[in-house]
């Protein structure tokens, strides 16, 4: 997660917004999504997924340009869900949570699916 941030001019002075507080946000609306047992490390070494804790946010990583927010989402996913159908609720809810809290557009939301697990384990 790089240390950007996008700075808007208002009548008032400054709004600076982190790549880190838009991780937040869309870290808490990934773990809404049915399906999600946790976040991954977007390194996967020897082609392992790591199961992080949900509550992680290396598993989220936020590009903002030009006033435009890109998210890419790195999850393991519960075994036996419909995966397109998790990755897609997980693509709408960043979308809509991160675009309400922060009245900025969300240009994509990019889902890796790193791997899957038996059943949700406890973190």
């Amino acid at each position: 997660m790089s240390a950007q941030s996008h700075v808007q001019e208002g009548t008032l002075g400054v709004i600076d917004i982190s790549t880190t507080a838009v991780t937040t946000i869309a870290n808490q609306a990934v773990n809404q999504c049915y399906g999600v047992v946790g976040m991954a490390n977007k390194n996967l070494a020897n082609g392992i997924a790591n199961l992080l804790s949900r509550d992680s946010k290396r598993g989220i990583d936020v590009t903002i340009e030009n006033g435009v927010i890109s998210v890419d989402v790195y999850v393991i996913v519960e075994y036996g869900v419909r995966i397109r159908a998790v990755a897609e609720s997980i693509q709408h809810t960043v979308k809509f949570h991160v675009e309400k809290a922060l009245g900025m557009t969300v240009s994509e939301v990019n889902v890796f699916v790193q791997g899957l697990r038996m059943g949700k384990e406890n973190s």
